[in-house]
């Protein structure tokens, strides 16, 4: 904890970057709130995670530059949260903190009008972000929080940001009425909220506070697999790590499977993935699977290597996929893998790191997922020496439908259209289960209900996955 410091007049790079990185922790605390505030009954309640990894990028920058100028700071909190923006909530995070860093580079410590004037610099720029602003959201927050500087008559930076905090929170208790989808589940912003902790962690460095306990959350019994590069993971199974070891040693080898208070990770290499995922889930609710083709992996490997020798392909595919059919079908397509998608959302730097590796200098990009795309639309950012376009698909039926027409021998302009066509026409079809009981277009789900839907919009719920 940083010990607090005397009502500062003017705020350093220095006093800045501690109170930054302390904020990241505090948010951490707060991961579990802000990701419940899921509204859709699809496991989709991330909000928090991503906005966390985001700061924690933030932090990692702060501590390797160790700025000794605001220009230095500036530069650190910009970088850093591009580099880990992942997620909707993620990226315009990313953009608050651009704003912000854009407007406070040129001075050597902040006043009050600078930090004024840098809270309107970060609502400009992630209003900016965003083709179509949607109030009751992380924005309308953030342009509360700069109002709220602004109106303030203190003559220290430290108690506008309070007076700044006060206001944002006075928006975001508003933002259901702006949002029927939040009124409808009784929630506020998850976005907004998340920003908000992050300001209050800011002050609380200033002020030497220590961190909060976590606030009590409702929560269910969950179990997971999570990204690995050579294999997968599972956790949130509240059962002896023996047991599920025993179950699933005769699938593979490589096996690890370690568990702490109530969690349980495990890793494995196998030929059986659908078998030993179907026997992982009794023990709970599945909310994240990864399964990665190591033959496919090695070839990737093999074909990097050789590449400077071949032939340059006039273009490149990056997709973004989640489990391991559809995966293998992508690669076969010719696709490069970032995995990732619901609830486990790439960040910037992971798909820009998948477009270095490949030999075209085009490339195109598919999300295939509504939350990716924004962090997806900021990859060019990192690789200038690519010309990297995106597909903004929305759905994994999309991005196949465009990925079939794509052909590493033509010209990327030959190939856009066609392929932005394709998922333009194509209808994904989904069934789930429900993460929450919700009334939405007048279909009413229970959680854990089997639900149906088309293009990511519900329209149908069963007693059973068939029915739905």
């Amino acid at each position: 904890m940083p010990e607090a410091v005397a009502e500062p007049v003017r705020l350093g790079p220095a006093e800045l970057s501690e109170a930054f990185s302390y904020a990241t922790e505090w948010l951490g605390v707060y991961v579990e709130e802000v990701n419940a505030l899921n509204v859709y009954p699809v496991p989709d309640g991330d909000t928090g995670t991503n906005m966390h990894l985001t700061m924690q990028s933030v932090r990692r920058q702060l501590d390797e530059e160790d700025p000794a100028s605001m220009d230095v700071f500036a530069h650190a909190i910009g970088y850093g949260s591009l580099l880990g923006a992942r997620g909707n909530s993620g990226v315009i995070l990313s953009q608050i903190l651009k704003g912000f860093a854009d407007r406070v580079r040129e001075h050597e410590r902040i006043e009050c009008d600078q930090l004024v004037d840098a809270l309107k610099g970060a609502t400009k720029s992630a209003y900016d972000a965003v083709v179509k602003p949607v109030e009751g959201t992380i924005l309308t927050v953030i342009r509360a929080v700069a109002d709220g500087a602004a109106a303030s008559n203190a003559r220290n930076p430290l108690t506008v940001l309070g007076d700044a905090l006060e206001a944002g929170r006075d928006a975001l208790a508003k933002t259901p009425e702006q949002l029927p989808i939040l009124k409808q589940a009784g929630v506020v912003d998850a976005g907004g909220l998340g920003l908000l902790h992050i300001f209050e962690g800011i002050i609380a460095a200033f002020e030497g506070r220590e961190l909060p306990e976590p606030p009590e959350v409702v929560d269910h019994a969950q179990s997971g697999f999570e990204e690995e590069e050579y294999g997968f993971c599972t956790e949130g199974v509240e059962v002896d790590t023996n047991r599920i070891r025993d179950e699933v040693q005769s699938y593979g080898d490589s096996l690890l499977v370690v568990g702490a208070e109530g969690f349980v990770k495990g890793h494995i290499h196998t030929e059986q993935p659908e078998q030993l995922l179907a026997t992982v889930a009794k023990y709970g609710r599945m909310v994240r699977s990864k399964v990665e083709d190591m033959s496919e992996q090695h070839s990737e490997i093999l074909a990097h290597v050789d590449a400077e020798a071949a032939t340059k392909p006039a273009s490149g595919l990056v997709v973004v996929s989640d489990g391991y059919g559809l995966t293998k079908v992508f690669r076969s397509l010719g696709a490069r893998i970032v995995g990732g998608g619901q609830t486990n959302n790439p960040s910037v730097q992971d798909i820009a790191d998948a477009v270095r590796t490949l030999g075209s200098e085009d490339v195109l990009v598919l999300p295939n997922n509504k939350n990716i795309i924004m962090a997806a639309e900021r990859v060019d950012e990192l690789v200038p020496t690519h010309n990297v376009r995106v597909l903004p698909t929305r759905t994994l039926g999309a991005g196949l439908a465009a990925a079939v027409l794509f052909n590493e021998a033509l010209p990327l302009d030959e190939l856009y259209d066609d392929m932005a066509e394709a998922a333009e026409h194509a209808v994904t079809v989904e069934v789930t289960h429900a993460s929450r009981s919700v009334e939405i277009d007048g279909v009413s789900v229970t959680e854990g209900s089997p639900i149906g839907l088309v293009d990511g919009s519900l329209k149908a719920t069963g007693e059973t996955p068939v029915q739905a």
